[in-house]
């Protein structure tokens, strides 16, 4: 357990008991802002600081209640083919009259109010009913990442709420991936690996996420039944010019092979990291170089190919195939990367403009 404290004090900070309890507690949450498991002593500047938190609580609580959140989808791209094999969703908060506000400020809110419960079933339920809609579609998606937050974690019910929600939209479990940390793992305490292994008892692929950041111990990676490790972008950021930051990706990348799991690459930003990644042998990789999260309709239209297209370049290349003799494993790489040509080029067609800013990510 963990303890914050904030503090006032009579008569510096107040001279009656509702003031003196109201800046003790804007003290308390500036303690929490801090890293938690601290104290402060009340200060006037944690007054505005503790009203903008509370005007930041009203806004999410009726975003919750009137379906404001959106989920916007970033690429998750193969190093060896450059192929998009699927997205990481996450969760972004509209403007509706207000300020912007980007998920590293209203998750931790979220967290703490407990309103990362209802907002975490809503995650799940719609990434899951996307993914079946778009598979219906003929749209070619292997994997859709979800991040599960420690507060889900620690609710015990995110087995049982998994187990619904995949029987209601129909979505292959095999193709729904759950990010946790480190951290969220351990607030499990000894019961950690069971609570895995009933997530892989759902036929569900588990990613540690944020690796290196957190605990980081061999035993416990020995121990959870993951299929990922996910490198953290802090990592990442200074790779090729820091020499310590790319031995230690190397590192966890060898690591990781060792353990018979797969490695992606978070934040990348430049073509030297992405080099230098699959240089490792790096199996995955997502970032700015690619493209920024996009909304669903955006991300589809970019990056998911259709079967129903394959299966017509299938049937007018055949006579091709009959008059030169190819076989059908030749001609399957040529279709892929018509495929991913045809991917790139679709927003072009409407608007010429995006090319100037654009990376092609299915090389």
């Amino acid at each position: 357990m963990q303890v914050s404290i904030g503090v006032a004090v009579n008569p510096e900070h107040g001279s009656h008991a509702p003031e003196l309890i109201r800046n003790a507690e804007a003290a308390m949450h500036e303690a929490k802002r801090s890293g938690r498991a601290t104290w402060r002593t009340y200060a006037p500047g944690f007054t505005s600081a503790a009203n903008s938190r509370l005007a930041l609580e009203a806004r999410l609580r009726r975003a919750l209640r009137q379906g404001l959140f959106e989920l916007h989808y970033q690429p998750l791209v193969n190093l060896e083919d450059g192929k998009v094999i699927g997205a990481e969703a996450l969760v972004r908060l509209p403007r509706d009259g207000g300020s912007e506000v980007g998920p590293s400020e209203f998750i931790p809110l979220l967290e703490d109010t407990g309103l990362i419960l209802p907002l975490g079933a809503w995650v799940q339920r719609e990434v899951c009913r996307q993914g079946r809609q778009w598979l219906d579609e003929g749209k070619a998606i292997e994997v859709l990442a979800v991040n599960l937050s420690a507060t889900e974690i620690r609710s015990g019910h995110v087995q049982g709420q998994l187990r619904d929600i995949l029987a209601e939209t129909g979505f292959p479990p095999d193709r729904l991936e759950l990010e946790v940390t480190e951290s969220g793992l351990m607030s499990r305490g000894s019961q950690a690996v069971e609570f895995l292994r009933s997530l892989k008892s759902l036929g569900i692929k588990l990613a540690l996420d944020d690796f290196g950041t957190g605990y980081s111990s061999l035993a416990y990676l020995r121990r959870f039944p993951v299929d990922k490790l996910k490198i953290d972008r802090s990592f990442i950021r200074y790779v090729p010019d820091e020499t310590g930051d790319m031995q230690l990706v190397a590192t966890i990348v060898a690591m990781a092979r060792g353990f018979g799991l797969r490695v992606q690459a978070e934040g990348v930003e430049t073509e030297a990291q992405r080099l230098f990644l699959k240089k490792l042998g790096c199996d995955l990789w997502q970032g700015y170089l690619c493209s920024p999260p996009l909304p669903a309709a955006a991300f589809a239209d970019r990056f998911l190919s259709s079967t129903g297209l394959r299966m017509r370049m299938r049937r007018d290349i055949s006579t091709m195939q009959a008059k030169a003799g190819y076989t059908e494993r030749q001609l399957s790489p040529v279709i892929d990367n018509l495929m991913r040509i045809a991917a790139f080029f679709a927003p072009f067609w409407t608007d010429p403009t995006k090319i100037n800013n654009t990376y092609l990510c299915t090389r």
